[in-house]
């Protein structure tokens, strides 16, 4: 299996950090070749309120492309860390609490794959419980490169989720994690079998997913994908969790907080 990809290059514009809306915009071959402009909303520092990180994430759902993906994910990450703190995104501690609950061998010496990576919010929790070691794979070029200047990964890898296989061996890692990035419009519930894979046999599988009203069709399309799994003989399940107050809530039709679900396997 190949150990990287090639992505297409991208060409971004940017307009001056202290404004909140930037237009990005991706090129062929030619800089003079303008293609499908998208218009998202960018965050500074000074105006990361909850309303404006709302329009930031509102603003991903017209991304109708995984290139259009990618461009909104290369924009928002400098400003991602702060802004998801404003949303009270709680999703990476609750999958590594998960995991250090169940979690009986080195920790010292075990290899985590820590799948949509982003800028390494996981990763970052991961070694409050002790982790060491992390591989981390991304679609967006800046999360890689704000991950690669945490210091945590030891490895890094461009992919895009569902689309590509994981540019990883089968059977390699002790701890799989997808936190935050298999929801409807993004990273379809099929990965998951490629996340199995990767595990060394009685390799830990974390992975979460939103439970709000919006998402209520992937979850359980990703839970029958779950159960058809271990049905097959390919993992068991250790816990479920189903959590209230999983991020606060950004569309219109819900208020205060959203819920959210972590699953932990173990592959077999």
């Amino acid at each position: 299996m190949a150990d990287c990809f090639v992505m297409s290059t991208l060409h971004f514009v940017y307009l001056p950090r202290n404004t909140t809306e930037t237009l990005i915009c991706s090129f062929p071959e030619k800089s003079s070749e303008l293609q499908n402009p998208v218009r998202v909303f960018i965050m500074s520092a000074t105006n990361n309120t909850f309303e404006n990180v709302k329009a930031v994430i509102l603003s991903a759902h017209k991304s109708a492309t995984s290139r259009d993906k990618v461009n909104f994910y290369n924009s928002w990450a400098e400003n991602y860390d702060q802004d998801v703190a404003v949303l009270d995104y709680r999703a990476p501690s609750l999958a590594a609490n998960s995991i250090s609950s169940h979690f009986t061998g080195d920790r010292d010496a075990a290899v985590v794959l820590d799948v949509a990576c982003g800028t390494g919010l996981v990763a970052k929790q991961m070694k409050r419980h002790g982790f060491r070691h992390f591989v981390g794979i991304d679609g967006s070029e800046a999360m890689l490169r704000l991950a690669r200047e945490s210091g945590l990964y030891q490895d890094l890898k461009q992919a895009m989720l569902g689309e590509e296989q994981l540019p990883v061996q089968c059977d390699s890692f002790d701890v799989v994690l997808i936190v935050g990035a298999l929801s409807v419009g993004h990273v379809p519930a099929g990965v998951i079998r490629q996340l199995c894979k990767s595990a060394k046999p009685g390799g830990c599988i974390c992975m979460t997913t939103r439970s709000n009203q919006d998402n209520l069709d992937f979850k359980a399309v990703l839970e029958r994908e779950l159960k058809q799994m271990e049905e097959e003989g390919l993992w068991i399940c250790v816990e479920v969790t189903e959590v209230e107050d999983w991020e606060r809530a950004v569309s219109e039709e819900e208020d205060g907080y959203i819920p959210g679900a972590v699953y932990l396997y173990k592959k077999l």
